[in-house]
């Protein structure tokens, strides 16, 4: 007799299916698992001798063999245990298997027979429900796959409840989907003493989506602007925030099944390696970029990034996925993310000032900025210098504008685009290229002529020109303007990249 029971794989953001088969045969005893599995699921034989042996029960004198199919899947991850016992123990005869017919499993089995948390139950929870199916996991993740929707979950807290339930000796009750979050309280922009045209790009950024650069000497507040950022970002949507959330349950940091609707900010440190900035390692899992999806990513101190690791980003911010390639997988992940980054000038940070400039300038600043590769920095769509405080600046009162009248604008400005782009694949104007482009951001005459003026003098790159529009267009928005008109384009062109200063 071969028992079967269902689970999945993971592979990137999508989950495929896999059968656990068990047979009980004749001959010397053994367990073996086949099925190209990874060390965690090869080891998950000990795990399921320890948690039978929790039940009291011991296994038959036989040779045990699970197959996963398809053979020629990779499997990774713990999640694999409780299907494995539960074909066990219907091949044992403990368990009905048709019981277990109409049920995806994922679980990680402790040795005293509990069902433990694993990442990935949120992406088992949607695949059961396209395959029609219920879901068995941990009672820890219940309200997690409950996000799901109309898909039957059974959570269960370990091994011997799961089973007096199937046998009709006991009741799970279904668990309810989780809290949503509300969004942290973070720094507001009333914070920022000064630095106008700074606060202008960050908006900007904010009500389009777009890429923003900020370069200026130590304790200028790039840092602290960066941090206001979410608080001036609409929330995400129902749908965007399961989109997140997916991501999270693949990382493993869902926690609760708890959904938050604050976009994501990422903030790694630049001595990150690319792996985790893009994803991999030995079992693929997302990086910074994925897991900022729909979000922002703030690199801080740019220059001290590896620019192998800043390189590999170009990809990212140009189709809104990251590719890992392996030699047994290709997994893709989401990366629409918006980069905010800030960097000194200098390596001493202080070029332009005569009494704290370092000796070799200007010199060190063009050896600093280099590091950063021209592709990467024409893929930034704002570039903005931010001065020094001066002592002047700190002793004036906080601005009359806070984060909360600046978020009303972006707010707005992304309600005219989520309008304007409806039933297209894209969110918001950074987003926008080909004939969307060229319907909604072309200019007036007067536009027009000063972009093709300055695409000659500035010497823009066909990339660089697609994003001085989708900057005009953003900033139209802003002012409530239907028709792209020559300021706009002329604030648009502001904020390219400006030649290093010599």
């Amino acid at each position: 007799m071969v028992a079967s029971v269902s689970t999945v794989a993971y592979l990137g953001l999508e989950a495929r299916s896999v059968e656990v088969q068990c047979t009980l045969v004749a001959g010397l005893p053994a367990f073996v698992v086949v099925g190209l599995p990874d060390k965690a699921v090869a080891e998950s034989r000990e795990r399921v001798r320890g948690a039978i042996a929790a039940l009291g029960l011991s296994l038959p004198p036989k040779r045990i063999t699970v197959n996963l199919s398809p053979a020629d899947l990779p499997k990774e991850g713990s999640h694999f245990d409780l299907p494995i016992a539960l074909a066990l123990l219907a091949a044992m005869g403990v368990v009905d298997a048709e019981a277990l017919a109409d049920h995806v499993c994922v679980g990680e089995l402790g040795l005293d027979g509990r069902i433990t948390a694993s990442p990935g139950v949120l992406l088992a929870a949607l695949h059961a429900s396209t395959e029609g199916k219920g879901l068995i996991c941990p009672a820890a993740q219940g309200s997690e796959a409950a996000w799901a929707g109309s898909v039957g979950v059974l959570a269960a807290a370990d091994l011997i409840g799961l089973l007096n339930h199937l046998k009709g000796q006991q009741l799970l009750s279904p668990p309810v989907p989780g809290e949503v979050e509300e969004p942290a309280i973070g720094p507001d922009l009333r914070q920022v003493k000064g630095q106008e045209t700074a606060k202008r790009a960050l908006e900007i950024a904010a009500a389009g989506g777009h890429n923003l650069l900020m370069v200026g000497p130590p304790g200028a507040g790039k840092s602290l602007m960066a941090s206001c950022l979410p608080g001036i970002l609409p929330p995400l949507d129902a749908a965007e925030a399961l989109e997140a959330s997916m991501v999270q349950s693949v990382a493993g940091t869902l926690s609760g099944g708890r959904l938050t609707r604050a976009r994501p900010f990422r903030a790694p440190h630049h001595s990150a390696s690319m792996a985790a900035l893009t994803g991999g390692g030995l079992r693929v899992k997302p990086g910074e970029v994925s897991l900022a999806h729909l979000g922002v990513l703030f690199l801080d101190e740019l220059p001290e990034f590896q620019r192998a690791v800043l390189d590999s980003l170009r990809q990212p911010l140009e189709t809104g996925t990251v590719s890992v390639a392996r030699a047994n997988a290709h997994v893709t992940f989401p990366a629409r993310v918006q980069l905010v980054a800030a960097m000194n000038p200098c390596r001493c940070g202080h070029l332009g000032d005569p009494a704290l400039a370092c000796a070799r300038a200007p010199r060190c600043a063009a050896d600093y900025q280099a590091k950063v590769s021209g592709p990467l920095l024409d893929r930034i769509d704002l570039h903005v210098e931010v001065a020094a405080v001066s002592a002047a600046d700190l002793v004036l009162p906080p601005p009359a504008e806070g984060s909360a009248e600046v978020a009303a604008r972006v707010a707005e400005a992304r309600s005219v685009q989520s309008e304007r782009y409806r039933g297209e694949a894209i969110r918001t104007n950074a987003e926008a290229e080909g004939k969307l482009l060229e319907a909604h951001a072309t200019p007036d005459e007067p536009g027009r002529q000063l972009l093709a003026q300055a695409a000659a003098a500035m010497r823009l790159s066909a990339r660089g020109y697609t994003r001085v529009l989708r900057v005009a267009r953003t900033i139209a928005d802003l002012a409530g303007a239907e028709t792209i008109g020559r300021v706009h384009v002329a604030e648009a062109l502001s904020y390219r990249r400006q030649a290093p200063r010599s």
